[in-house]
């Protein structure tokens, strides 16, 4: 990787001026190469005019449209740095993020306009649906720096903030160029694709699964405000989609659309998946349909793209999310730091030119989550089996020890979302006095099922050691899911105590090993 890059965005222009780059579906607006080139030069015009220079931030409050990568180029060319927030969240959470951010201006569409103005910081504002055209009308294209600096700041991503305050993970203009290299080798990445965009866009899938990939290749990127699974089947119907990113309760919602199965589905050369944990029965249901649906692990701070299954490998390895991508180190290790052998599970770590040089302004939290040596800690537990393939046994801290024994909650929610009336699954620790700990299950049904606690754990005992069954099933109407539709663990206590879900202990667990025959085994 050079220290000094091209104007990326300048250089597909020249390249594929009248290409279409970017065109919503809802409105049906669009933006050629050479026109988002000359929009996003406008945006920087506009943007020094307002005081906004050189590592200054602007903040953007929007659902999944054209302006935000207007927007994106445009702080590249000035120097600036994007911040988008997440409009999900209310004004008191943004409040913290635009704290942390300190912005010099917030951009904003009329669906968020509502609690822009409940944000306590009286920040400039540009309206992208009152005063934005005539703005950028008014502003020149020209005069801006062509080459980006490796390693300066281009934009910021908040984590979700599934266990604590979000952080904000920096983006550089290198790992943009890493994961266009990392996703763009699996999926063979094409000028002549057509990809999807409907994850938010104030999480890095969204930005980079696949649409700036696709950007920077000359492809076509299609918007959806959010997710529509009648707008995405009518696409693969059309034969529009040649490669999607989509996470495990997108998948699931397809599955559900009355017109998918007889869809052309091999028109898509290449599916996705990941952000959250992706269910072995999922990707069974989709190979009965013929559908090689490519798990994959990343992380906000690897940029994302670390590890995706080639689609040879999608039925025969599933469980597994692939070998690291070609920009991508790995390493397994134990609790000195030593590498542990194939089969054990260990530490998870990553490195290379895609991961991030750490947190916004947090000089604590960058220095815990890397290694002395320069590794970034993921958190998670994995292990490599003996053909190189890797497999996520979890969350470090999710883990716990029941009867002597280490549990990793997702060998459990695979098993429970197997079931055919479960839809969704989610297993944490609860304290025991016998056992220490013990798993306590959150199972959303299908529609249409209908199970209990006692066959859940007859289920389970038939596919897993006794100390691995939970001991407690909640039912629960729905979870609580970040942007990329990850269960927020943290928060599952406290639906039941509101009442969110009915506990239903499993009697007479007499099948629970004792302490002298948990830590023989």
């Amino acid at each position: 990787m050079t220290d000094d890059l091209p104007d990326l965005l300048a250089k597909r222009a020249e390249l594929s001026p009248g290409k279409v780059a970017l065109e919503e579906l809802g409105s049906g607006r669009s933006r050629t190469y050479a026109e988002l080139d000359e929009r996003a030069g406008r945006v920087a015009t506009l943007m020094a005019a307002r005081g906004v220079g050189k590592g200054d931030r602007v903040a953007l409050l929007c659902r999944n449209r054209i302006e935000f990568f207007e927007l994106l180029f445009g702080c590249a060319r000035l120097g600036a740095v994007l911040v988008p927030l997440n409009w999900r969240m209310p004004p008191a959470e943004l409040d913290g993020l635009i704290a942390d951010a300190e912005p010099r201006i917030l951009v904003h569409g009329a669906s968020d306009a509502q609690t822009a103005a409940r944000l306590s910081d009286p920040l400039p504002r540009i309206g992208l649906d009152e005063d934005y055209e005539r703005l950028i009308a008014a502003a020149s294209p020209g005069g801006h720096r062509t080459r980006w600096p490796a390693r300066s700041t281009w934009y910021l991503i908040y984590t979700s903030g599934t266990t604590g305050k979000p952080k904000g993970v920096i983006y550089t203009y290198r790992m943009a160029l890493a994961n266009y290299v990392n996703i763009g080798s699996c999926i063979d990445l094409r000028s002549t694709d057509r990809t999807v965009c409907f994850l938010p866009l104030f999480h890095t899938a969204g930005i980079n699964l696949h649409a700036l990939p696709v950007l920077i290749a000359g492809g076509k990127v299609r918007l959806l405000e959010t997710f529509d699974a009648e707008a995405l089947v009518a696409l693969i119907e059309a034969r529009e989609v040649d490669a999607l990113f989509a996470v495990p309760t997108v998948y699931s919602a397809l599955l559900d659309h009355p017109r998918f199965p007889a869809a052309p589905l091999d028109s898509v050369r290449h599916w996705g998946c990941g952000g959250a944990p992706l269910p072995n029965a999922l990707v069974e249901r989709y190979r009965d349909l013929g559908i090689r649906v490519c798990n994959g692990m990343g992380m906000t701070e690897t940029g994302p793209t670390a590890f995706l299954l080639d689609p040879a490998d999608a039925w025969d390895r599933i469980g597994s999310v692939g070998k690291p991508q070609l920009l991508c180190s790995v390493r397994i290790v134990d609790a000195q730091g030593d590498d542990v052998p194939d089969g054990e599970v260990g530490d998870l770590l990553f490195s290379g030119p895609g991961v991030t040089p750490g947190y916004w302004r947090n000089e604590a939290a960058t220095r815990a989550a890397f290694t002395p040596d320069g590794w970034l800690r993921s958190g998670d537990l994995a292990r490599r089996d003996a053909d190189g393939f890797y497999h996520v046994a979890g969350r470090r801290k999710e883990m716990f020890i029941s009867g002597g024994e280490n549990v990793y909650p997702i060998e459990v929610e695979n098993v429970l979302a197997a079931h055919p009336a479960v839809a969704d699954a989610a297993v944490i620790a609860a304290a025991d006095p016998k056992w220490g700990e013990v798993g306590r299950a959150f199972v959303q049904l299908a529609r249409g099922g209908r199970t209990d606690a006692v066959e859940l754990a007859a289920f389970c005992r038939e596919r897993l050691a006794p100390y691995k069954v939970p001991r407690r099933f909640d039912f629960v109407e729905d979870f609580p899911r970040t942007s990329a539709g990850k269960i927020q663990k943290h928060l599952l206590g406290q639906e039941t105590a509101e009442g969110g879900g009915r506990g239903e202990p499993v009697p007479g667990r007499t099948d629970m090993p004792s302490p002298a025959q948990a830590s023989s085994r």
